[in-house]
């Protein structure tokens, strides 16, 4: 069971705080809340050797522990939400893939529930407003132009709750879409599309402001036709979602989106589908059947990659160890970034007084050893 103290400091550790990395710092958690200041009683828990960053942010996320946010039932959803958080994301987005519209509206009615009661940041909704082109793990039957006023069913079934659509702008009524998504609050992201380089720059202009996982289901950069992938990383407006599994990305890849963009616009994202934290084995994403393979999910006909099975904790890791990028680099793509997306960041996404007790230990190698979620041990890093 999580324990939580009334009162702990954390000390010892690198902790990476917004003014940079603090080596042998501290910090004081007060019930759910870090605190400026800690009484004589605390109890004091030794993190030397260890790093201690805030809780991940993930904006795009189908489901985990053998759990899909599309199609589960509510106890089937907070099993997944369960399971990213111990792998260190507190803060989670659900996502639903391309559905029937009367479906999407129903799951955007549930999910809609866990969030008002503080289990989720919000629902993301990929599809049904994407091209058949770059479908992807997506039932093309079910694609539909971004007509507005289907779009603002989903928002409104949603009852305030959606943060995120991705839709492929060069549709028709795909740019009047976005102005109505950035009109209500809601992030507009452009995903699953063909759309040409000044396309793309329209759509920005008109609001949008997140790429979904930037350079898969996109025409490839290109040098008389660069498509969105230049428009997206050049414009400082857009925040670039990347998938660092090492199937979706070349390490180059990942290189030349956070040299163009820079750490301030990369958010590291899981996608994950169900078996994420859970298995190989056959699954399915929305209608369609996939199979997992050595950790890689694809679907059943025609092998597509379909989601994927990462955990931020993973992803951090890679990150530091594999990518070689500097820790606090990452904290931002995976934690700061997200959060200020999201509008939470004054709540998570970094370890500063009056904000969530949301944390996380890694050990010298970048492995997970400890999860702290609103003051309460996840994963206990005095144990085992």
């Amino acid at each position: 069971m999580a324990a939580r103290a009334r009162s702990t400091v954390l000390t010892g550790a690198r902790v990476v705080l917004p003014t940079g990395i603090v080596d042998g710092g501290r910090v004081i958690v007060e019930g759910g809340r870090i605190a400026g200041a800690a009484p004589d009683d605390a109890v004091r828990i030794d993190l030397t050797g260890h790093w201690l960053v805030p809780g991940f942010v993930d904006l795009h996320n189908h489901g985990g522990g053998g759990a899909s946010f599309t199609s589960g039932s509510v106890d089937d959803v907070l099993r997944g939400i369960r399971t990213h958080r111990e792998h260190g994301t507190t803060t989670l987005v659900a996502s639903a893939v391309t559905g029937e519209m009367d479906f999407l509206a129903q799951r955007a009615g549930i999910l809609s529930e866990l969030v008002e009661q503080g289990e989720l940041a919000g629902i993301h909704f990929e599809g049904p407003f994407i091209s058949p082109c770059r479908k992807g793990a997506h039932s093309e039957g079910l694609l539909r132009d971004p007509d507005p006023a289907e779009v603002r069913k989903l928002l409104d079934a949603a009852r305030g709750t959606a943060r995120m659509m991705t839709l492929a702008p060069e549709l028709p009524g795909g740019t009047d879409s976005v102005r109505l998504l950035v009109e209500h609050g809601v992030i507009a992201a452009i995903g699953h599309t063909d759309a040409t380089y000044e396309q793309t720059v329209e759509a920005i202009d008109a609001g949008a402001s997140v790429a979904t996982h930037l350079f898969n289901a996109m025409p490839p950069l290109g040098h008389r036709t660069p498509g969105p992938i230049a428009a997206l990383l050049e414009d400082e407006r857009v925040t670039v979602e990347l998938i660092n599994d090492g199937t979706h990305l070349h390490p180059a890849a990942l290189e030349l989106a956070f040299h163009r963009a820079g750490a301030d616009r990369v958010a590291f994202i899981t996608d994950a589908m169900d078996a994420a934290g859970f298995g190989d084995g056959r699954y399915q994403l929305g209608p369609l059947a996939v199979d997992v393979e050595g950790g890689v999910a694809r679907l059943a006909e025609g092998g597509s990659i379909a989601g994927s099975t990462l955990t931020l904790d993973t992803a951090f890791q890679r990150a530091a160890t594999v990518d070689r990028l500097p820790v606090d680099d990452i904290v931002r793509a995976i934690s700061a970034n997200p959060a200020r997306l999201l509008g939470v960041y004054d709540r998570v996404g970094s370890l500063e007084p009056g904000k969530d007790a949301d944390a996380v230990v890694l050990d010298a190698d970048f492995g997970l050893k400890g999860v702290l979620h609103k003051g309460a041990w996840l994963i206990d890093p005095r144990v085992g």
